[in-house]
């Protein structure tokens, strides 16, 4: 749709490189904001474990993906020198995850409540990132003859000349509408520590394996009859879903 935005000399700011650097800004800065009112850690916190998930979470990402093209990796060890695409947003976020853990194991602050006061933010991360994904023709839906459809010209992922659903547009939706629904439980309700990251987790998992069937870029690989998301999203599904039991049975002050 609009890859590259503008150049200055020998610099081209990428449409999709831009919405992403937002989002992560976005994310960190509302964590902030939110961290000074509860008083969970010291000032800073989250800018710190923000720039650990983002290296964590790109490095899960690229690592998903490779094994999801294994195959062609074995044919040609140089596909692990492309780090210019091939990314995988499940990958990311379980790596984001585990190095959240880790980070607040060793600034010893309490990863559900950390976990539960950033969740919202990640959702609205998720937003704006698929709004880059969009400008940059990645991560497109299925051929339709939908009023809907839009046509890529300029992308060097989806298929030029052909009308596609805008499933990138969807995804942003969904995971504002999630954002939205994820700050009203942790601002306006009493749910037990973590609850409020594992519905994160249910939420996301839900949307995404549904939205795969309006994916149109299949060579991330399938699993049977299924692509390789909506086989992890089973997986995590059923993890938020036994996070939730547990946290709810646990003490106020576990």
């Amino acid at each position: 749709m609009l890859p590259e935005l503008f150049s200055i000399g020998p610099v081209t700011v990428y449409s999709y490189g831009l919405m992403t650097a937002i989002a992560i800004i976005a994310a960190i800065g509302m964590g902030e904001y939110q961290l000074k009112k509860t008083g969970l850690a010291e000032e800073g916190f989250f800018f710190g474990m923000g720039i650990a998930c983002v290296i964590g979470g790109y490095a899960s990402s690229k690592i998903l993906f490779w094994i999801t093209i294994l195959p062609e990796i074995i044919e040609n060890p140089a596909r692990l020198l492309d780090f210019t695409s091939g990314y995988v947003v499940y990958g990311g976020l379980i790596g984001g995850v585990l190095t959240a853990y880790v980070y607040c194991r060793k600034k010893k602050v309490d990863f559900w409540k950390a976990f539960d006061l950033v969740a919202p933010f990640v959702a609205l991360a998720q937003c704006i990132g698929r709004v880059g994904c969009f400008l940059a023709g990645c991560c497109y839906g299925q051929p339709t003859e939908s009023v809907f459809g839009v046509v890529f010209h300029d992308s060097s992922y989806a298929p030029p000349g052909v009308k596609l659903f805008p499933v990138q547009l969807l995804s942003s939706g969904l995971n504002l509408l999630n954002c939205l629904i994820l700050y009203f439980l942790w601002k306006k309700t009493n749910l037990k520590k973590g609850c409020v990251g594992a519905f994160y987790i249910i939420n996301y998992s839900v949307g995404r394996f549904f939205l795969e069937y309006l994916r149109g870029d299949l060579e991330r690989g399938t699993v049977g009859i299924l692509s390789t998301s909506q086989f992890i999203s089973i997986f995590t599904l059923a993890v938020g879903v036994i996070l939730l039991a547990v946290r709810m049975r646990a003490r106020r002050t576990d």
